[in-house]
């Protein structure tokens, strides 16, 4: 499978073969995930309700539709793999100046994070990284630094914690809303395989 992490771009992974862009993650559930959403709506990030609150396995990669029933079955033999972790967000920081980034830090689990997401950044996906992979929840990205500050001051007592027991595929849509496909718990999965044309779930906010 040939991917690509240019969004828009295109890349001819198969001849002949629409484009879909995918990304793979944690998602931070209920009631955290809509907090900080609404939280990071507050702070003036205009792509806030697009994106569900989430720690990243797999960026935004394009991968060519023909080949998405691989994609399913490698991700489905990592969660068969995978086990159980436990998740703690603490506090925030930043990436800026390097990237225009405020983030609520992964306390623990950090490396299990790392481990999952170098497993699912193989097999059919296989990509570099533009940055060392650093696990995290944005709550504003590419805002004015004033919003960024604040963004950092008032969810620096933000914490939260949870079991997590699988990790999801997600599909950017033409109108540049995230949406989840598929989730993937951890151990065997006795489900079939996803399909060619797989039903896509809305976001939970639309």
């Amino acid at each position: 499978m040939t991917v690509s992490d240019r969004p828009g771009q295109g890349v001819n992974a198969v001849a002949g073969s629409a484009i879909t862009t995918i990304g793979v993650s944690i998602a931070v559930p209920e009631p955290y995930g809509r907090l900080l959403q609404e939280r990071r709506a507050g702070f003036g990030d205009p792509v806030a309700y697009a994106i569900p609150t989430h720690i990243t396995l797999l960026p935004p990669t394009e991968v060519a539709d023909a080949e998405l029933p691989d994609l399913d079955r490698h991700l489905a033999h990592v969660a068969a793999h995978g086990r159980s972790f436990r998740l703690r967000l603490d506090g925030t920081d930043t990436f800026r100046p390097l990237s225009p980034v405020v983030y609520v830090r992964v306390a623990d689990g950090a490396s299990s994070c790392a481990a999952l997401q170098e497993a699912v950044r193989s097999g059919p996906v296989v990509r570099d990284l533009q940055f060392p992979y650093h696990p995290h929840v944005t709550v504003a990205h590419g805002i004015a630094e004033e919003a960024m500050d604040r963004a950092q001051r008032d969810l620096a007592s933000f914490t939260a914690g949870w079991q997590a027991s699988g990790f999801a595929l997600y599909e950017q849509g033409a109108d540049a809303v995230w949406r989840k496909v598929r989730d993937y718990p951890f151990g065997p999965d006795p489900r079939p395989a996803l399909p060619h044309q797989a039903t896509r779930e809305p976001a939970s906010h639309l």
